[in-house]
């Protein structure tokens, strides 16, 4: 198969403000051992020096749009896909990058069987953290998908997707409600799953996440993450609805945690444990006793 008969990939990216990011996202872009790429870097008309990262790159297949998105990065990335002269659409945010064959790897994939591909990224902490993860686990999803998604929580990471663009079209984008901020994407996965089961999860690293002061939020979690899964709660049985309440406990159990209220944080972790899945009951474990020693070295001071 020639590069001209191989699909062409939308590659969308949201920027705001991260000059010192974006020309690393779009270079890896560029360096792309698959060629038939178009990349849509939407603007939320940035303040920094992003213009003249922009203005460094001289290649066709870069399309610059500028917009007011509101805070709300749905808008930024809807606004990609409805420009998008791809069959598929990948999304890239302006702080991660690939390795060089994330797209060849990917479009092998490309085929009737599947809808939306996705895979590992490799966490690069920019300071040091106390509790340092190797990946963004995505896991593989058990059929039917919509309900693992529920019960289980969300197993994409945004910027290692691969999606049919129609799809997105028949969803009619992802929801720019604002108080979803943050679980968009989760809403957007559950919101496919209603149309196909056919997700291919890669267990392999194509790509990396960068954990920074600018996208460490310390936003309460537990409100989007309980909208973004408010209109499918019917679907769930009770034991199921106790998974996917466990998520969102956690959750609230680390928002206190990140404002150093111990005596809340540990009440929801200790909610959210008895019908967390094990990989949650571990994370609320390590936490509890990260507290535990915070409180005993408080205690000391």
């Amino acid at each position: 198969m020639s590069s001209t008969d191989k699909p062409l990939i939308s590659v969308i990216i949201p920027t705001y403000n991260h000059a010192q990011y974006l020309g690393r996202a779009l270079q890896s872009v560029l360096d792309q051992t698959y060629s038939n790429w178009e990349a849509i870097v939407i603007d939320n008309h940035s303040t920094d020096h992003t213009d003249d990262v922009l203005s460094s790159f001289n290649d066709s297949r870069i399309i610059v749009l500028k917009i007011h998105n509101n805070g709300v990065i749905a808008m930024s990335r809807n606004t990609g896909i409805n420009i998008a002269k791809g069959e598929w659409v990948a999304f890239l945010d302006s702080d991660d990058w690939w390795t060089k064959d994330k797209i060849q790897k990917c479009q092998e994939y490309l085929t009737n069987d599947f809808d939306i591909i996705y895979h590992d990224l490799k966490i690069i902490y920019e300071k040091y953290n106390v509790f340092p993860s190797k990946k963004v686990i995505c896991r593989q999803l058990k059929k039917p998908t919509l309900i693992d998604l529920l019960e289980n929580g969300n197993a994409l990471a945004t910027s290692s997707v691969i999606i049919r663009k129609k799809l997105l079209h028949r969803i009619k984008g992802m929801n720019s409600l604002k108080e979803l901020v943050g679980a968009e994407d989760y809403n957007t996965w559950l919101r496919i799953a209603q149309i196909t089961d056919n997700f291919k999860y890669i267990p392999t690293t194509y790509g990396y996440y960068y954990m920074h002061g600018q996208n460490i939020s310390k936003k309460n979690m537990a409100a989007p993450i309980k909208l973004a899964t408010k209109d499918f709660r019917y679907l769930l049985n009770q034991g199921q609805k106790n998974k996917l309440d466990s998520i969102i406990n956690y959750n609230l159990g680390k928002y206190y945690l990140n404002y150093s209220d111990y005596e809340n944080a540990s009440k929801f972790f200790k909610k959210a444990f008895p019908y967390a899945q094990t990989y949650l009951k571990i994370k609320i474990v390590i936490l509890t006793i990260y507290i535990f020693m915070l409180q005993i070295k408080q205690i000391g001071s």
